[in-house]
């Protein structure tokens, strides 16, 4: 019976590693006969493992989807990778994510080997988690939009904008995007004829979705046209700043969500940013602590001279 149950375990292995096996493939893996691995196929199918079956000499074996979730089989680096996942991953801004994640991943430290969840620990004790987002969305509406980005269905919904005022959008969804630990919809807005990002926390749906729709060409990468928009574009004044650091010295510092970045060389950046006050933009720049030129727009430098004059005048009186 040990010697099945270990075969059983070796069969499903193989099953989960790559999408289609012949049976002449899988009874030479297990060195077995052809007949022992459709009884054993019989008896995964019987625990609940949908392992579907093509006859003929092209045939072959395949794990489907099924009901109910069955138990996986995970080697070291996969498991260890779940776990760390896990447990630095559960701050993305989805409501009851933590506490789902802190069930799972003690149902996997159960049964991890000594040597992995020492792996898993030592990862614990030096990694310091990323702050929770302080705007989470349900679940169930990441689904429902996951759904009709994925099925190429027409999605309706009430948005409330950043001024408070509620309207109806018909629109064609493309992307979730996660960025600054928000969830953003990449889409097309059928009435404005144009591309638009929308906060999904923002978003109440109505069902059904569809009619469905013909997918259309993207403006750009996905992560980096809502960056762009939610971070310049959604914002009243937008600028173009060179800064005398590199790219990786700049990001250093906590850059995610106020704009973004371009290297153009191995001490030189730029970035792309908005802002509703040239003022609040001009002070921002200076507490960066990095010399830079303004490219646009020009008032900005007129609020770099206003600003720099009231804190010299404050420093003068100190």
């Amino acid at each position: 019976m040990l010697e099945t149950s270990a075969r059983l375990l070796r069969l499903l292995s193989l099953l989960q590693s790559r999408r289609d096996w012949t049976g002449p493939e899988l009874a030479e893996r297990l060195d077995v006969t052809a007949r022992t691995v459709r009884r054993d196929v019989e008896r995964l199918r019987a625990l609940g493992y949908p392992v579907h079956a093509t006859p003929g000499t092209a045939g072959g074996y395949r794990l489907g989807a099924g009901a109910a979730l069955p138990p996986l089989l995970l080697d070291d680096e996969e498991a260890v990778a779940v776990a760390l996942c896990l447990r630095t991953g559960a701050v993305g801004g989805v409501e009851g994510i933590e506490e789902t994640s802190a069930r799972a991943l003690t149902k996997l430290e159960q049964v991890l080997p000594s040597r992995l969840r020492h792996r898993v620990q030592a990862m614990q004790a030096v990694t310091v988690r990323p702050m929770p987002a302080t705007v989470t969305v349900g679940q169930e509406l990441l689904t429902v939009i996951g759904a009709a980005c994925r099925d190429q269905e027409r999605l309706r919904f009430d948005y409330l904008d950043h001024g408070g005022t509620s309207t109806r959008r018909t629109v064609e969804p493309y992307r979730l995007v996660h960025h600054g630990r928000r969830w953003y919809l990449l889409a097309f807005d059928t009435d404005r004829d144009d591309w638009r990002t929308f906060r999904v926390d923002r978003i109440d749906p109505k069902t059904p979705t569809g009619p469905r729709f013909t997918p259309r060409a993207l403006p750009e990468d996905p992560a980096s046209y809502v960056a762009q928009g939610v971070t310049s574009r959604a914002y009243r004044f937008q600028s173009r700043v060179v800064l005398h650091a590199s790219a990786e010295v700049v990001a250093g510092l906590a850059w995610s969500g106020f704009g973004m970045l371009t290297a153009l060389g191995p001490d030189t950046c730029e970035l792309t940013t908005g802002f509703q006050s040239l003022d609040s933009l001009a002070m921002f720049l200076g507490m960066t602590g990095v010399e830079f030129e303004v490219k646009e727009p020009p008032e900005l430098v007129a609020a770099l001279a206003a600003v720099s004059g009231r804190l010299a005048r404050a420093a003068g009186t100190a």
